[in-house]
């Protein structure tokens, strides 16, 4: 059901940020796209999310996003589980998304992502024997 996991880092500089990143990953950014207010990218399982304080102080408590196979199956799961959808499923730039809070409180960001994003960013690295952390 989980297909990958980011984990998030908040910035106002996404263009330092990366600097680091780059060197550490040794490598590129794997995505990169505007949901707006806030500027993503994606280098091997870190999520940057760059945006102004106001911006990212909606989602700073959150988690995330972790990537799922069927996002629909898994509210289905979730509520079936007690946690409670605190935001819908909402289309996105890479598919569909919704949050969930779990019933220990941790609000998680869950996405289902296109098709395509799953072959080039799962499957394809899978078959070349690649890990997630070296997207």
């Amino acid at each position: 059901m989980i297909l990958k996991t980011y984990t998030r880092m908040f910035t106002h500089d996404m263009e330092a940020t990366l600097a680091v990143l780059r060197l550490l990953h040794a490598g590129e950014p794997h995505l990169r796209f505007r949901f707006d207010p806030w500027e993503l990218v994606g280098i091997g399982d870190v999520l940057v999310v760059a945006g102004d304080e106001a911006a990212l102080a909606p989602i700073r408590e959150s988690f995330g996003p972790w990537i799922v196979s069927d996002i629909d199956e898994t509210r289905r799961l979730l509520v079936q589980a007690g946690a409670q959808i605190t935001r819908e499923i909402d289309p996105a730039p890479t598919g569909r998304m919704m949050y969930a809070r779990h019933p220990d409180g941790a609000l998680v960001e869950y996405v289902q992502w296109t098709p395509e994003l799953v072959e080039q960013l799962i499957y394809a690295p899978q078959r070349a024997g690649k890990l997630a952390a070296q997207l």
